[in-house]
C-alpha cells in the first residue's frame, strides 16, 4: 500500500523571493512559529514512511502567489503534487487556471470559502454567478478543487454540484462537520446531504479528529465509522495538515491511523492511499 498524505504545507525562509502576502492581510500563526521548508517536508515524509504527498498552498502566508510550491515541485513530481490557491472570482480566473495548472503543473485548486480570508468571503459565495466560468472549466478539465467550508454550507455546494455534476471536490478537514453532542454524531446529517454526489470526497485531518475527541464522550473511531457508513471509504482520504497541525509528521500519521484502527484493512487502505489516487488519478502510478 502506498501512503499518500493529501494535505501538507511548506514555507520558504527566503522572504525576498517569496514575500508574505496573506489573504486578508493576517499571516497564520503556524507559518511563523513552525514553518517547514520543502527539504524539511521531504525528510519528514521519509521519517514517517509516507511515499507521496500533496503540497497545498499556504494561502495565509502567500495568498494567491503559488510560486514557492510551483518552484518546489521540480524534480519531485514523482512524489509531490501541488494544489494552488486561485482567485476564482477574478476577471482573469480562467487565465490563472491555465497558468498554474497548465503552465506550472499544479494538479488541483483550493478555495477557502468559510473563514472570510479570500475573495470568496463565505460559503454562500460558492454559488456566486461570477464563479460559473471557473466551475465549468474545472469540471470540463477534471481539475479537483479542495474547498474549505463548514458542513452547514452543504446546501450551497449542492446547488453548485447540481449544475456541475462532474466537478471533483475534496472537502478540507472533512468540511468541519457538526459534531455537537458526540456519538452518534447526529449533526452529520448536514454533511451527508452531499453523499448523493459521487465526485465529493472528504479529506480527514487531525483537525477533524481532535474536534471529535473534544466532544462529550467523543470517540474519533466512531466518527470515522459514521463517515465511512455515509460516504464509503473510497471517498475518504487522510491528510496530516503538517506543519499547521502541531506535531511531527510521523506523530500526525500515527494519530490519524489510531482513529482508523477499527476499520477493515481494505477500508484503511482506501483512506491512507487509494482514495487519493482516485482524486488525482494522474498521480496513481
Amino acid at each position: 500500500m502506498t501512503l499518500f498524505d493529501l494535505h501538507t504545507h511548506i514555507i520558504s525562509p527566503d522572504t525576498e523571493r517569496y514575500p508574505s502576502r496573506p489573504l486578508g492581510g493576517h499571516q497564520s500563526t503556524w507559518s511563523s512559529e513552525r514553518p517547514v521548508t520543502l527539504e524539511q517536508l521531504l525528510r519528514s515524509l521519509d521519517e514517517a514512511g509516507i511515499e507521496k504527498a500533496a503540497v497545498v498552498q499556504a494561502a495565509t502566508m502567500y495568498g494567491f502567489d503559488n510560486s514557492y510550491v510551483a518552484d518546489s515541485l521540480g524534480d519531485h513530481r514523482d512524489r509531490l503534487i501541488g494544489v494552488g490557491s486561485i482567485d476564482l472570482v477574478a476577471d482573469d480566473a480562467l487565465e490563472r487556471i491555465d497558468h498554474w495548472i497548465g503552465e506550472r503543473g499544479f494538479a488541483g485548486v483550493r478555495v477557502r470559502a468559510a473563514d472570510g480570508t479570500t475573495a470568496v468571503k463565505n460559503a454562500a459565495s460558492l454559488d456566486d454567478p461570477r464563479l460559473e466560468p471557473a466551475w465549468s472549466r474545472l469540471e470540463a478539465d477534471r481539475i479537483p478543487v479542495c474547498i474549505q467550508m463548514h458542513s452547514k454550507h452543504a446546501p450551497v455546494l449542492a446547488s453548485v454540484l447540481r449544475r456541475h455534476p462532474g466537478l471533483v471536490v475534496a472537502l478540507d478537514h472533512g468540511a468541519r462537520p457538526n459534531l455537537a453532542g458526540g456519538p452518534p454524531y447526529s449533526g452529520l446529517s448536514e454533511l451527508f446531504e452531499l453523499t448523493e454526489f459521487p465526485n465529493v470526497f472528504l479529506k480527514i485531518t487531525p483537525i477533524t479528529i481532535r474536534r471529535a475527541a473534544a466532544e462529550p464522550d467523543g470517540d474519533p473511531a466512531k466518527l470515522i465509522a459514521r463517515l465511512v457508513e455515509g460516504f464509503g471509504s473510497d471517498r475518504i482520504s487522510w491528510g496530516s495538515n503538517f506543519p499547521a497541525s502541531e506535531g511531527s509528521l510521523a506523530d500526525l500519521r500515527a494519530f490519524v491511523e489510531g482513529a482508523l484502527a477499527e476499520l477493515a484493512p481494505e477500508q484503511r487502505a482506501d483512506i491512507l492511499g487509494g482514495t487519493a489516487a482516485r482524486i488525482y488519478p494522474q498521480f496513481a502510478g
